[in-house]
């Protein structure tokens, strides 16, 4: 879900207008409950959601203290009540998406302390080298064997391209393919991948277009990973465990995928302006990321606090205005819905190999990670979080650059 801090029940019911006319909608039934379960009720049946209603995304209610937790603590109450088991939802994706085309998240009121990490973000750099290593390794490094239980054979974490296919690995490999021809690869020319995860990028387009591939990561586990992977294929590709803000050689081509939601407003010039320095001129670069529709910061306090640390969605124009005077921008290509058909899939993987991890993980845990990969579906299939490819071109490509699809 997207963001949606609150704060005391009490210092807001005047906000969402529960006087009179709001109470003409509410049924007779609804205003007789508890105040806070009144209220929540009433919130979420605008969004036609039914509190312990018979449809599959009728959030099923477990522990009534729910009501008071969320209206008190906003999403991150939300997510982590459900990972107390204190609610149930068979379409979990579904009743995220619903609440989020209701904009219900903008109508909860603010918790102080979630108003203080967004007033944060925008005067200190969460993402400085030191707190990037630490972030990135919470996320990547909780073990090769859990993700690739949950990915595709080529262990791609990012949005799959579903253009002609229905199959998981079919559209991973597509999407690899989709970037190699949309950066024009050619045998022989040196490609940067920033951000590598486990080299499935790098393998690609090292076998299947014969370049040499240097991918830089900050996890442990995905370096260890990806140089194997690279040994065993016998591809010339160079795996390094290096921060994208020490890079500075010349390169061909240049890709990014998934990284800069790591990235951060405060680096998004540093990020572009680094690509630039190591990029040949007429060279192109890549930039895959999901994105927020605007460009104020939000931080989501429930992915922040339990999924990606310090993490940060770029608006459109924000990676436009960081790339101004630096590159050309030569196409935009948006295909977030495909990310609700990707979370699912992964979601239908994590699920039967579950049984695996349990011991291991704990329940509370595998809670945890299908709220997140359900209730990121739901974001992006209410289109409140969006999926783009961005072309860049370092001069411009010389009588302009034919779109790829």
């Amino acid at each position: 879900m997207k963001p949606h801090p609150s704060g005391h029940p009490a210092s807001w019911t005047a906000r969402f207008s529960v006087g009179a006319s709001r109470q003409d909608r509410i049924s007779s039934t609804t205003s007789r409950l508890p105040r806070a379960q009144a209220i929540l009720t009433g919130l979420l049946a605008e969004a036609g959601v039914v509190v312990n209603g018979d449809r599959p995304w009728d959030p099923q209610v477990r522990n009534e203290r729910f009501y008071r937790r969320v209206l008190g603590g906003g999403s991150l109450a939300f997510g982590e009540s459900y990972m107390d088991g204190w609610w149930e939802c068979d379409a979990l994706d579904e009743l995220c998406c619903r609440l989020l085309r209701q904009r219900l998240d903008e109508r909860l009121p603010q918790r102080w302390a979630d108003l203080a990490v967004t007033l944060s973000a925008r005067i200190f750099n969460f993402q400085s080298r030191r707190r990037a290593r630490r972030a990135i390794s919470a996320h990547y490094d909780l073990g090769n064997d859990f993700f690739a239980a949950m990915l595709d054979p080529s262990l791609q974490y990012s949005c799959a391209y579903f253009s002609g296919t229905d199959d998981l690995a079919e559209a991973q490999w597509r999407k690899m393919d989709l970037i190699c021809r949309k950066l024009g690869l050619q045998s022989g020319m040196r490609l940067l991948d920033i951000g590598c995860g486990w080299g499935g990028l790098a393998r690609h387009a090292a076998r299947h277009y014969g370049c040499q591939v240097v991918g830089i990561t900050l996890s442990r586990e995905q370096q260890a990973y990806a140089v194997a992977a690279a040994q065993a294929a016998r591809l010339s590709i160079e795996i390094r465990l290096q921060d994208y803000r020490e890079l500075n050689e010349r390169f061909d081509r240049i890709a990014s995928v998934g990284m800069m939601e790591h990235v951060g407003q405060k680096n998004y010039r540093t990020y572009l302006a680094t690509a630039a320095r190591c990029l040949d001129r007429g060279g192109l670069f890549l930039c895959h990321t999901i994105g927020a529709t605007a460009s104020h910061v939000t931080t989501d306090p429930w992915l922040n606090r339990y999924i990606f640390p310090d993490s940060m969605l770029p608006a459109p124009a924000q990676v436009t205005r960081a790339a101004e005077g630096l590159f050309v921008l030569e196409d935009v290509h948006n295909f977030g819905p495909y990310y609700d058909r990707t979370l699912r899939a992964w979601e239908r993987n994590f699920a039967q190999a579950w049984p695996r991890f349990r011991d291991l993980y704990g329940e509370r845990f595998g809670r945890m990670w299908r709220y997140y990969l359900l209730s990121c579906a739901g974001a992006f299939r209410s289109r409140a979080i969006e999926l783009y490819q961005f072309v860049f071109a370092k001069g411009g490509v010389p009588g302009g650059y034919t779109a790829v699809r």
